[in-house]
């Protein structure tokens, strides 16, 4: 093979593997019987989630899973294939799942989550997760939760001694702790 042919080989590989570990997430799906207006679909969806959807030979794909540690997922990379490349470790795997929902002959194989290759089971699951952002607003709520209730519990009593009523404190009565001591009986002495 003529140098210059095997250098830009070695390019597109050195690109697939530089995509591999810059992304938190990468999603190999089989896109076989979608039509043109359906992948226009599926990359502008993923478009919005900052998803880039791309196209390589296997061969060089494959190789590319070698050099960046992921050989398990070369099993994953024969037919039509295309690999999405996210920066958030769900965008890639919500979005294709939802197109597949849809359209059935989008196949989701595998896919490379926090540097870790993961089956089918855990894209699924993956997929109900909302993004980064959702999840962020989601442990927020969480925690503001009991600051919430302790805010309106203080203005309640606040907002009652202010109109004169009285307040009346429950006190639980807890049972007295008995202490007892436990005596050590000396130990017989050893004979020497």
């Amino acid at each position: 093979m003529n140098q210059d042919i095997l250098d830009q080989k070695q390019a597109v590989i050195d690109e697939i593997t530089g995509k591999f570990e810059a992304a938190v997430s990468s999603v190999v799906v089989e896109y076989r019987g979608l039509s043109v207006a359906e992948v226009t679909e599926l990359r502008r969806a993923l478009r919005e989630e900052e998803v880039e959807l791309k196209v390589y030979k296997n061969s060089m794909a494959q190789r590319a899973c070698e050099n960046a540690g992921f050989g398990e997922l070369k099993d994953q990379l024969t037919g039509p294939n295309a690999i999405a490349f996210g920066k958030d470790a769900v965008a890639p795997a919500r979005v294709l799942a939802k197109f597949a929902k849809k359209h059935k002959a989008l196949i989701l194989k595998g896919a490379v989550v926090e540097g870790k290759v993961v089956g089918l089971d855990t894209v699924q699951e993956l997929s109900s997760l909302p993004n980064k952002d959702g999840m962020l607003s989601m442990l927020l709520s969480c925690l503001q939760s009991p600051v919430t209730s302790f805010a309106l519990a203080v203005k309640a009593v606040s907002d009652a001694k202010a109109e004169g009523v009285e307040v009346v404190e429950e006190v639980t009565q807890e049972a007295p702790v008995v202490e007892t001591e436990v005596k050590e009986e000396a130990a017989p002495a050893a004979s020497e």
